[in-house]
């Protein structure tokens, strides 16, 4: 821990991603550069490249997206140590990677998410409730993804990166590349494509193959991985030797390694990206340097393979702190502003305590209807077949009372 001039306990610096010890004739990499707009005592920070953009009201709006986020994630652990929910992949420490990607992205833009993109969900419009209904085990397919361009839960590691570049490859080959994306040249506005994954997925060949591919057709796409430090319960050195966003150059596209704690930065690198992309000008590989504060999914125990001593360092960087302390020195942001926010939060929360605990149970033959959009021969004769399996249940339950 360091201490400010004031005395006061400040955020140990962020390190450098672990590179390995150099090998016969391989230099060190040199310390990662970390773009940042806000420290974690929320101070602002110049950037040559990046900037605080943001009015007093869109921060205060920021403000109000990471603690409500939060509220969603904590209340959904809660329900789940409760039997209300079949498990909950947590997003504890990552609300401003989220939110703050989240809100740079366009109308028009479509994100890609893993299983844990509460934030980004919430940013794109999608009812908090579309996601539990997924993680009670109450819903046959989620959401559709054309309502919020907001993409299926993905399980399956990294395989969203190979959807989302092949969707910005229809988008390029639609022509929606290439123009002014806020439309004020008289074009039609530009789209793109974000993908979400965390560090593990690195290692995976969907991933890595999404490079290729992107890089060679010059899709419009941004990768965007969180990298929290732990792919389940292996740690980042086990995933590579050279900090994550380096790993863009191989591929022939840029990278950048953003704190993702920043909301502000990570909203600005995010932006930039994009209009890349708007531009025609290819893919870019976002890593945002964030921590995962809870377990991997409720069904974790991080107790056993990381330190709390590191737990607590990070605790010191909070998101939502940060902006919190920033709104106050440089907005005058007063104790009525945080109170109502609070209120809100607990509005939301007993919401989702009370939607929760009542939602049905589907019918067991509707899990049928969202398979095919047309009729299908094939599909109707499971459908009776399974139905007369049921029926078989009712007329034994009949004997049985006679």
């Amino acid at each position: 821990m360091t201490v400010n001039a004031d005395g006061a306990a400040a955020a140990a610096p962020y390190p450098a991603a672990p590179a390995g010890p150099p090998g016969p004739g391989r230099e060190p990499e040199p310390a990662p550069e970390l773009v940042q707009l806000l420290t974690p005592e929320g101070e602002p920070v110049e950037h040559p490249e990046y900037a605080i953009g943001e009015s007093a009201d869109e921060i205060r709006a920021l403000y109000r997206d990471l603690v409500l986020v939060r509220r969603i994630d904590t209340e959904a652990i809660s329900l789940q140590r409760q039997g209300e929910l079949g498990i909950w992949a947590s997003l504890l420490g990552q609300e401003a990677a989220q939110v703050g990607s989240g809100r740079a992205l366009g109308p028009r833009d479509m994100a890609f998410p893993t299983y844990r993109e509460h934030g980004v969900a919430w940013c794109r419009g999608l009812d908090p409730m579309q996601l539990f209904r997924l993680f009670r085990g109450v819903s046959n397919g989620g959401w559709d993804p054309a309502d919020h361009n907001f993409h299926l839960y993905t399980i399956v590691i990294g395989s969203q990166a190979l959807h989302a570049t092949g969707y910005a490859m229809g988008i390029q080959r639609d022509g929606a590349v290439g123009n002014d994306p806020a439309g004020a040249d008289g074009g039609t506005a530009g789209e793109a494509v974000i993908a979400y994954f965390g560090d593990g997925a690195t290692s995976q060949g969907d991933v890595n193959e999404a490079f290729i591919w992107a890089s060679v057709f010059n899709a419009p796409v941004v990768f965007f991985c969180q990298n929290n430090q732990w792919a389940i319960s292996e740690p980042l050195e086990k995933q590579s030797r050279i900090p994550l966003y380096h790993r863009a150059r191989g591929f022939g596209f840029p990278g950048v390694r953003v704190d993702g704690n920043d909301v502000l930065a990570c909203k600005a690198v995010t932006r930039k990206a994009l209009q890349a992309a708007y531009a025609g000008q290819g893919p870019t590989l976002i890593e945002a340097y964030t921590y995962r504060m809870g377990a991997h999914t409720t069904t974790d125990d991080p107790t056993r393979y990381r330190l709390q001593s590191e737990l607590e360092a990070w605790k010191l960087k909070d998101p939502i702190e940060r902006v919190k302390a920033y709104l106050v020195r440089a907005h005058g942001a007063d104790a009525g502003f945080f109170q109502q926010i609070d209120r809100e939060a607990d509005e939301l929360g007993e919401r989702i305590r009370r939607e929760v605990r009542s939602m049905p149970d589907p019918g067991p033959l509707e899990i049928f209807g969202n398979v095919y959009a047309e009729p299908h021969s094939l599909l109707a004769a499971e459908r009776d077949q399974y139905a007369a399996y049921l029926d078989s249940f009712a007329d034994t339950e009949q004997e049985a009372a006679q």
